[in-house]
């Protein structure tokens, strides 16, 4: 049998694999190591650009733990990566919230929400990525139902900021549905393609508001 390697101060990963020590919280704070893990975990994802590189062994060598120290907070790294994820499309939904809700005129607000859409898909491409090519929980798991929930509600902001704009007068959109559909499509192909294709000759970023104006049914007013 292997013995376990011992880490610096005395710990053991128990996995064969030295760690750094790090401080034991404080009585009370043990949500605090849950924060870490997900913040390592978030790192790790935008050096690598992809969420494969999240394991429970890299993370405790990110945070300087013992690997099984893990299993308090989470049950695998899947889970560890749908935490990012929901953080991600919390702060996503936030971003694009905030942006409408300062402005009174909702197309103004429509076009801001979806300029802070596509700006956080290339400010953080590689958390924005993982929205839409991690591995996604079982239909019956709880983390389904979590994921599924925040996603919509941040989508229902779109929907409900183009209704906004038809009841003003200011679309002739008869499908608000139908048309936010489009148009985030059509907002997630721009945040992909520009980050896959950089080099491409690229449209000026007022493609954003053209996108809006068309798919929204926008009028002038």
């Amino acid at each position: 049998m292997t013995k376990a390697s011992a880490a610096p101060g005395g710990r053991s990963t128990g996995l064969g694999e030295p760690v750094s020590a790090r401080p034991r919280n404080p009585r009370g704070q043990g949500s605090r190591l849950r924060e870490d893990i997900i913040r390592a975990a978030t790192a790790m994802i935008e050096r690598t650009g992809s969420d494969q590189s999240v394991t429970l062994r890299s993370v405790a060598r990110e945070i300087g733990i013992s690997a099984p120290s893990i299993y308090a907070h989470f049950e695998d790294r899947d889970a560890i990566v749908e935490a990012v994820v929901l953080e991600a499309i919390a702060q996503l939904h936030e971003s694009v919230a905030s942006a409408v809700a300062a402005h009174d005129d909702p197309v103004e607000g429509l076009l801001a929400g979806c300029a802070a859409y596509v700006d956080f898909g290339t400010r953080e491409p590689a958390r924005y990525h993982v929205l839409f090519d991690w591995a996604r929980p079982k239909p019956e798991s709880a983390g389904h139902d979590l994921s599924r929930t925040r996603g919509l509600n941040a989508f229902q902001t779109l929907v409900d900021n183009l209704d906004a704009c038809v009841r003003a007068g200011r679309s002739t959109s008869a499908d608000p549905f139908g048309d936010a559909v489009a148009l985030w499509t059509a907002l997630h192909g721009q945040v992909s393609l520009r980050a896959s294709l950089p080099d491409f000759p690229w449209p000026p970023a007022n493609t954003v508001e053209q996108m809006v104006f068309r798919l929204g049914h926008i009028t002038s007013g």
